[in-house]
């Protein structure tokens, strides 16, 4: 850019809180301002570089290909200003709030596997969990990073592979005992079973029953796969569950060993225009190596429990 020497350093904050938020709100809780004073910085730092940074529409604020030029410029200047060195920790100097969200079940598989790493590495981040049970609209920037069942081909996003993960038929132990063997798939049809509301599917990946038998119909349906496993440890039936939240309950035996062991992915998914920015990188980047790490749990078969 022509008029780089123009402008105010400390409007260029302004534009990168905006640039990875998308709302002038947002952007201004992470820069404990207000959004009035965003608008008119956002403005001023456009006057002053004679460009055009965003597009303004009632979903937010969206980078013009100048502002995605100008991302990278930022986030540059931003490192040096915070003294980011070659030794330091990856994810050192990165701060103010980052919303992820995950599907329920992969959202008890971060508290527990992961999110003790994530604060380690990023200190000064303050993390938003969302529980997904719909879709969210990432052209709102409802969410900084998704972790979606399926990978969005269209539109101004980008998704990648993260994890592949099994999942199995579960019943309480006690239940099982109790109750009529299950030696086949046509013996499920006996079983009281648990499911999702089908109008809440936000996507087919989530219609296990049709996958495993064609006469399969839950008598007590949830949008929550936690009230499933509710039910099921309760001993009143069977559910679908991914092995990676059924393999520490002593209490529950996985049905018909391999025979019935579904297969699904994660996907990692954002709006285009941050996967450039330092913040979304490092995060992104984090999540990857750390799946990579718990890929076995996630791959669980019959012959461990």
């Amino acid at each position: 850019m022509n008029n780089m020497t123009r402008f105010n350093w400390d409007d260029m904050q302004f534009f990168l809180a905006l640039a990875r938020d998308g709302q002038l709100t947002g952007a201004a809780r992470q820069l404990g301002s207000s959004h009035v004073t965003v608008a008119r910085r956002i403005e001023r730092l456009e006057t002053s570089l004679r460009q055009r940074l965003f597009e303004r529409s009632a979903r937010g604020y969206e980078l013009t290909a100048s502002g995605r030029r100008l991302v990278a410029a930022a986030e540059r200047m931003d490192e040096a200003s915070e003294g980011v060195s070659a030794g330091q920790v990856a994810g050192s100097g990165l701060a103010g709030s980052f919303r992820i969200a995950v599907p329920e079940g992969f959202s008890s598989f971060f508290a527990d596997q992961m999110l003790a790493g994530f604060l380690d590495r990023f200190p000064a981040i303050s993390l938003e969990l969302i529980t997904m049970t719909q879709v969210l609209s990432l052209s709102r920037r409802e969410a900084d990073l998704t972790v979606t069942l399926d990978p969005v081909a269209k539109g101004a996003y980008r998704s990648e592979h993260l994890a592949d993960y099994n999942l199995r038929i579960y019943g309480a132990r006690d239940y099982l005992v109790a109750h009529q063997p299950i030696k086949s798939r046509d013996d499920l049809r006996h079983h009281r079973f648990f499911g999702y509301v089908e109008e809440t599917l936000f996507t087919p990946s989530l219609d296990y029953l049709a996958e495993i038998h064609s006469a399969l119909r839950p008598t007590f349906k949830s949008s929550s796969i936690f009230n499933q496993l509710a039910a099921t440890r309760q001993k009143l039936g069977l559910c679908v569950l991914p092995c990676y939240m059924a393999q520490d309950m002593a209490d529950l035996l996985p049905v018909l060993g391999d025979e019935v062991c579904l297969r699904r992915s994660y996907w990692l998914t954002c709006h285009a225009d941050t996967r450039q920015m330092r913040r979304e990188r490092a995060i992104m980047a984090f999540m990857t190596d750390e799946i990579t790490h718990h890929s076995s749990r996630l791959l669980l078969r019959s012959g461990v429990q």
